[in-house]
């Protein structure tokens, strides 16, 4: 009997990690359920869903070009005609496109490979593409006459026309830079001192050097005449970066230049003699922006942290900090004006005071991360360049 009593004894209750649930009677005998507070999650989740999709449905574009099927990676506007832009992507094409209407113009033929650059010439007379493929072609924008295909780099990672004359600079992969005369397509000169991708290059704003930044951790200043080089400054210089050039800007007077690194800091050079004046340093991640006021002694950098710092270049000291809510893609002053616009991850495109450091305007309307804009020169009009496969028209 004392055996059965203990069976009965040991049915009759429920072992601890048997109970999924308790259950609470309140003062009327109702059951309160402990689920409560997950149905409250739960409702949260829900609430900051409908805002994301709130946020993703906004849109403050007044035109866009939707023909591209994959990533778009570069935008400019046409200098004399600036209801003309042209575009390239990853899906190896380029287009001609209205920025009034969002009609396709013109497909601009030939690549097999990602286009990675797309500019117009200082005159709006050609328009350039340059790809992934190692070609770079060459189209008159009055008529869409095909000019020219260039060829001698591998991987193209960016395009930059002389400030004065239809002369055509291509920084590649392959540690080179090439410069060619257009219409005649000679190869002027080849421009060879760095070791790996060159990651960033330009003309100077007189036109009288070419600028250039690399993987390697070297900034090279060159004689486009020559292609000799000027200067070099290397991460053998413990004054310099440590790690990988990203960007570049050279200011107006063609006296300084800007470089930002993968190291997560900025180094301002005199672009006469080679001296490293200052080093900016309060980002987290690496810089992948930079860029100089025009009308007044300030310089930023926009990096992968969100924060875009705006710099004192008289003082070396930093001015004002802004915040986007993910990576900075790309700044750029406007022409004669403090104010600054950014692109971000986040999906917007924010314009800033660049004097106080207030968000002048944010931009709303992109899918997903915003790769590239351009501006035209009164500021008034910026056409961007998406992930989401979609360029966007915005007046600001």
């Amino acid at each position: 009997m004392a055996e059965q009593d203990s069976s009965l004894f040991n049915s009759e209750f429920v072992e601890q990690e048997e109970i999924y649930e308790e259950q609470i009677l309140n003062d009327n005998n109702e059951v309160e359920s402990s689920m409560d507070e997950d149905e409250d999650e739960r409702n949260d989740e829900q609430q900051n869903e409908i805002e994301n999709e709130m946020i993703e449905l906004k849109d403050d574009s007044i035109q866009g070009f939707f023909d591209h099927k994959d990533s778009v990676y570069t935008i400019d506007i046409n200098p004399i005609n600036e209801n003309l832009i042209v575009s390239g992507g990853g899906d190896d094409k380029s287009f001609l496109w209205n920025s009034d209407t969002g009609e396709k113009l013109f497909e601009l033929l030939g690549h097999t490979d990602s286009v990675t650059s797309a500019l117009f010439s200082k005159d709006g007379q050609y328009v350039a593409s340059g790809g992934m493929d190692g070609k770079v072609k060459v189209w008159k924008v009055e008529n869409r006459e095909f000019i020219l295909s260039l060829e001698g780099p591998d991987e193209i990672v960016w395009l930059d026309w002389h400030p004065k004359g239809n002369i055509l600079l291509a920084g590649a992969n392959d540690s080179t830079i090439w410069m060619w005369q257009v219409p005649s397509g000679n190869c002027m000169n080849v421009f060879s001192g760095h070791s790996s991708s060159v990651t960033t290059g330009q003309f100077t704003p007189d036109g009288k050097k070419i600028v250039s930044g690399s993987e390697d951790n070297s900034l090279i200043v060159w004689d486009p005449k020559s292609a000799n080089s000027i200067y070099k400054i290397s991460g053998e210089d413990a004054r310099f970066h440590k790690e990988g050039i990203t960007c570049l800007a050279v200011n107006k007077e063609s006296t300084l230049v800007l470089s930002g690194s993968s190291d997560a800091s900025a180094r301002l050079v005199n672009l006469t003699n080679g001296n490293i004046l200052g080093s900016f340093e309060d980002h987290t991640e690496s810089v992948e922006t930079a860029g100089f006021s025009n009308i007044l002694p300030l310089a930023a950098t926009g990096s992968l942290d969100g924060k875009l710092n705006i710099w004192d270049v008289t003082t070396m000291r930093l001015r004002q900090t802004c915040n986007h809510d993910d990576a900075i893609i790309q700044l750029q002053w406007h022409h004669d004006s403090p104010l600054l616009t950014t692109c971000s991850a986040d999906r917007t495109v924010r314009v800033w005071d660049g004097r106080t450091g207030n968000c002048e305007k944010t931009f709303y309307g992109h899918q997903d991360t915003i790769l590239g804009f351009a501006i035209s020169k009164d500021g008034k009009k910026i056409v961007t360049a998406g992930d989401d496969h979609v360029c966007l028209v915005f007046k600001y």
